[in-house]
This record gives structure tokens, sequence and C-alpha cells, in this order.
């Protein structure tokens, strides 16, 4: 019967247009992923062009730094009293690097904790899509019943 009503009508059946949408969704689908590889490749090589000038910039600014560490120390040498040995000044301003870089490594080890690095959002996301896709789901079951 729906054979003629096709016929008569020139129209698809049903079954023929879910078989095109199947069809056009999946190829939807495979060209947005080549998209997202293309895309993605893209992005991961100018994201290692610019790691490698911060890596560079890093140890330049590592090179400075060591060198206003030493005018620290001889600086420290000058002020301290003149009986005073110079291993005293190095043993200053080192402990007192040593003290700021832990407090920094303290900083840095609780932004990166293990909730702090959860895709909150993302699972939120996912989780509302999961939800309305169950309620899509039991609604088509529903209909057909």
């Amino acid at each position: 019967m729906e054979a003629e009503n096709r016929v008569r009508t020139g129209e698809p059946s049903i079954g023929s247009l879910f078989s095109n949408l199947a069809r056009e969704v999946t190829s939807l689908v495979r060209k947005e992923t080549e998209l997202v590889k293309a895309e993605m490749g893209e992005k991961t090589s100018q994201a290692m062009g610019a790691l490698a000038s911060i890596a560079i910039a890093g140890a330049v600014l590592l090179c400075g730094f060591l060198v206003l560490l030493a005018a620290a120390v001889f600086g420290l040498n000058t002020v301290l009293p003149p009986d005073t040995t110079p291993w005293l000044s190095a043993l200053i301003v080192g402990g007192v690097v040593v003290v700021i870089g832990f407090i920094m490594l303290q900083a840095g080890r609780k932004k990166l904790r293990q909730e702090n690095l959860m895709p909150t959002r993302t699972m939120a996301s996912l989780r509302r899509d999961k939800a309305l896709t169950q309620e899509h789901e039991a609604a088509v079951k529903e209909e057909l019943r």
C-alpha cells in the first residue's frame, strides 16, 4: 500500500526518508571529524612553536635571574660588616630565594589538585545531554506503542 501511495504522490516513503537521514548524518559526522582532525593538527603545530618560544625565553630569563642573584650577593657583601666572610651574603640571598621558591611551589601544587582539573562544565553538559536523550528515547518508545 505504501508503494502505491508513493507511486501516486511521487514522494519517498518514511523508510527511505529515515535511510537518507541516517546516511546524511553519518556523512556529516564523518566530514566534521575530518575537519576537527585537520584543525587540531594545525593548532598543535602552532602550539608547539609557541611552546618552543616560551622555553627559550624561560632559559634566557633564568640566566638573567642568576646574574641578578649574583649581583645581590655582591651587593649584600658590601653592606655587611667587613669582618664577615663573603659566603654569608650568598647564604642569605640563597635562603631568601629558596623560601620564595617554596611558597611559589606550594601555590602551584594547590592549583593542580585533582578537583581543580576536572572538566566540571563539560561533565555537567554531558549529564544534561544524557538525560535529554533518555527523555527523547522514552517519548519515542511511548509514541510507538
